[in-house]
This record gives structure tokens, sequence and C-alpha cells, in this order.
């Protein structure tokens, strides 16, 4: 008897199934998000222990009959140094909450040429000469093209092994025999389930492959990194249930044409998820930047107007940055409005703050903002210098080069008080800041803590404005 084909359609952001195509999803209320596929149905047992691995989708921590799904008291629950180790690079184990944990499975997605499969290679580089059994299996390039890049990173112990392979069936195998203790699958979209019949990196073949590996690390004790190729909006491929799969969600930020790199946690199920790694794109590989704020400020230019130095905090780690702005009269009947590395309808907004309650006429002006660096920053602290960088350009009236500005900005024109001020002026005073203007709430504490540095506290941005000659 022929065996029956079944065409379904899935949602590409949730994984929604239905029967037939439809213009909004009932799950996410996404539009147009539904793509057909041709499901036949798999011959495997319905325990759930076969490779389509539906019956583990809520955990995962265990199928059944393997004596691990017995209910724990949290009291009999023990943790063990051992359940985390160092990856030997400072960077990601900060965005991984301290190390890689033993069982995890990670996801790694970020634009094309950004430094993905370099990043995971300088890993399982560090972690075999830590006498580490490493796997990088790869479906995109051969063993020829990963040695290549290999011998630019530098020297490999022969605790790292290569695949070439996209057979899911035969990659379990392999880990199975093999027992290492970390595997690297460069990338899902390439992986294929044969138990599945629609094409490789379709939403049934990424949503059952990540199924499978989660199977396989949970039970086995494996870290398993998992490259993901993002959508032209900068999303991970594939339905988005795969990001609730995962156990953590790391994505690398920058331009593939400049020299640095952002590694940010967009979840992550054993630590902050407010942590950035910054990265440096050299001939050798990537190098950690472990002073981000020097880096930042490389090539600021002195007595240029538009231009404020502020403070923003990414989980625990101070970093400076500079805000230009550029204000220049328009030739159209709608002024042009543009921000690179912040929220445009946050620029917006300021905009309109200065116009009431300061008074300035920017409505026949167009204004443009950058984050020097290719940061992309929304933290409200910003929004004091944003504000200070725009009157400044708009009087053409430079700032001196050793005042640093953070705060937040209501609608009334106050400066509101932000998070860990201390941490922000200590790290302006470390590199040699001389002023800080602060929000007044907070300018009697950071007085009494700090003697080398001037604070200076404003209450309302029209305060913070009338210091621009």
């Amino acid at each position: 008897m022929a065996t029956k084909i079944k065409t379904v359609f899935f949602c590409q952001s949730c994984g929604y199934e239905s029967a037939k195509w439809m213009g909004q999803c009932p799950g996410c209320k996404e539009w147009n998000s539904f793509v057909e596929e041709t499901i036949k149905p798999s011959i495997t047992g319905k325990s759930g222990k076969g490779a389509g691995g539906r019956g583990i989708g809520g955990s995962g921590y265990g199928s059944a009959g393997d004596g691990q799904n017995k209910p724990m008291k949290l009291s009999e629950i023990t943790l063990n140094e051992e359940d985390r180790f160092d990856t030997h690079i400072g960077e990601l184990n900060r965005v991984l909450g301290g190390g890689l944990v033993k069982g995890s499975l990670t996801l790694v997605g970020g634009d094309p040429g950004i430094g993905k499969s370099t990043l995971l290679l300088q890993t399982a580089r560090l972690l075999a000469s830590d006498h580490r059994k490493v796997l990088y299996i790869s479906g995109e390039e051969s063993l020829q093209q990963i040695k290549l890049r290999a011998n630019r990173i530098g020297e490999f112990t022969d605790d790292m092994t290569l695949l070439c392979e996209t057979d899911l069936g035969t990659i379990e195998e392999v880990i199975r025999r093999d027992a290492p203790e970390v595997v690297i699958i460069d990338s899902i979209q390439t992986m294929f389930n044969e138990n599945v019949s629609s094409a490789p990196g379709s939403v049934s073949q990424v949503r059952e492959s990540t199924a499978v590996l989660m199977r396989i690390a949970k039970q086995l004790g494996i870290s398993v990194f998992i490259v993901g190729h993002v959508t032209k909006e900068g999303t991970v491929a594939g339905p988005r249930v795969l990001e609730h799969m995962v156990d953590t969600v790391l994505y690398f930020e920058g331009d593939r044409h400049a020299s640095y790199r952002i590694l940010r946690a967009v979840k992550n199920r054993f630590g902050s998820t407010n942590e950035i790694g910054v990265f440096e794109m050299r001939q050798e590989g990537l190098a950690e930047v472990e002073n981000p704020s020097e880096f930042m400020l490389e090539g600021k230019p002195e007595n240029a107007s538009g231009s404020v130095v502020t403070c923003s905090i990414e989980g625990t780690r101070p970093i400076l940055i500079e805000i230009q702005a550029l204000v220049s009269h328009t030739n159209f009947n709608f002024p042009r409005r543009q921000a690179n590395g912040t929220d445009y309808n946050r620029v917006n907004l300021l905009m309109a703050v200065l116009e009431k309650r300061v008074g300035l006429e920017l409505s026949s002006y167009d204004c443009y903002i950058n984050l020097a660096g290719g940061m992309k920053l929304i933290e409200p602290a910003l929004d004091l210098s944003m504000c200070m960088a725009i009157v400044s350009s708009f009087r053409n009236r430079p700032i001196p080069d050793d005042v640093i500005a953070f705060g937040e900005v209501g609608l009334s024109g106050e400066v509101r008080s932000v998070t860990m001020p201390d941490v922000r002026v200590s790290e302006a005073a470390r590199l040699g800041f001389k002023t800080c203007l602060v929000p007044k709430s907070a300018e009697a504490k950071l007085k009494s803590s700090f003697k080398d540095i001037k604070i200076i506290g404003v209450s309302s941005i029209q305060e913070a404005v009338n210091m621009i000659r």
C-alpha cells in the first residue's frame, strides 16, 4: 500500500500548523507567514523516541523509560561546579553566564560572513587544547575548507575531530559512538532528517532536527552549538519555535566590513540576557576586546559640534560611547530624520521635547543621529546626551571633550535618574573625563563618592542646554 502524503501549512514565525492557508496566523497574529509543505507520516513508533522527536517537545530532559522522568524535590537537586566549564574565551564566558553548561543547546545566529564559524572554530580549538573531545560537524564546507581556516587560527590538537555530513541519523550514530563533550553543528538549515519528507531548511526539517539534537544534548550531557542563518529582518531563519526550544540564543552583530563584532545573548536559561561580548576581527581570527570603552572612543574628533560622550550599561559592564548629531536646514517640505544605532522614534520624541520645552525651531531642519562604533543601544540613559548633541549641532557650538552626560528625559523636559550612576561615573573617571552631567537626584550621592571628577546635576533639559556655550 502506497504511503499517503499530506500537505500542511506552517507558520514561519511560531510553527503553527494548519490544514489550509490563512492570511493571519491564529497563534502569533503574523500576516502572510504560512508556507506549504508536504509531510510523509513517520514509520517510527509512538513512544516519541524516533528521529522525529515530537515526544520530547516540552522539556527534552529525558525520554520515557530512562529512569529520569521522576518528580524530584528542590531540596534533593544538587548543583555541581562541573556542570559549567570554561571556554577559555572571556567574552564568550561572560555572555554565556560564566561558562558553557553541560547538556546545553546553544543557537548562534548572525549575518553571513560576520564570523560565526570562526568564533566556534576558535572555541573548539581552545576546548580541544584543554583535553576536551570536540566534534565539529559541517554541512556547508568541505574538510579542506575548514582546514584552511583552521591553519589561519592556530594549531589544533587531536582532541578535535571534523565531520562533513547532513544526514541526522548518521550524525546521531557518530555522536553516540565517539561520545564527545562538545558538538558544533554548522548549520542547522543544512541538516536532513530522513523521516521528514520536506527539503532541508524547511520549517519541518529545522524543527525536527533541533528536537533530535536537543534530545541528544540532554540524554548524553553533551554541549551542542548550532549555527543558524538569519533572514533579512535579522532573525534566525526557520520557525520561531526554534528559539523557544534551545537553552541559549546568541546573536553576532556588526558590520562584516568593519573590524568590531558584538556577541549578544537574547535568551539564556543559565545566565543574564543583558551581557554582551566585544570582539575585533583580525587576520588570525577574532580577538577579545577587554576594554570596549577605549575601543569605541578611538578616533573621536576634538572640538567638534554635535559630539557628546555618554555611558551605557550592558549587563554589569559600563561602556562609553560617542553620540554624533548633525542638524542642517532641509530643502524638502518634510525634514528627514535618521537614527543609526538607536531608536528612530525616540529621536523624534526628544526633538519634540526640545521644540516644546527649550524653544528650538527644529521643524525645518534635517536631523541625523549616529552611535559611533556601530553599537545598537536603546537605553533611556542616552536621552540627555542625544539632546545635547542635537543642540550642539544646531547652534554649531562644541561641547568640551572632557564632558560626559547621561540621564533619561521625560516629556515635560525633566531629567530623570537612571540605574547604576556610580558605575557610569567611575568608568568616566577611569578614562580621564573631568566633568559629568547627571540627573539632579543623584548629584549629592555622586559628589560624596567621587572627588576627582566634577559632578553637575541638572533637573531639566533647559539647564543642560544652557551649559552649551
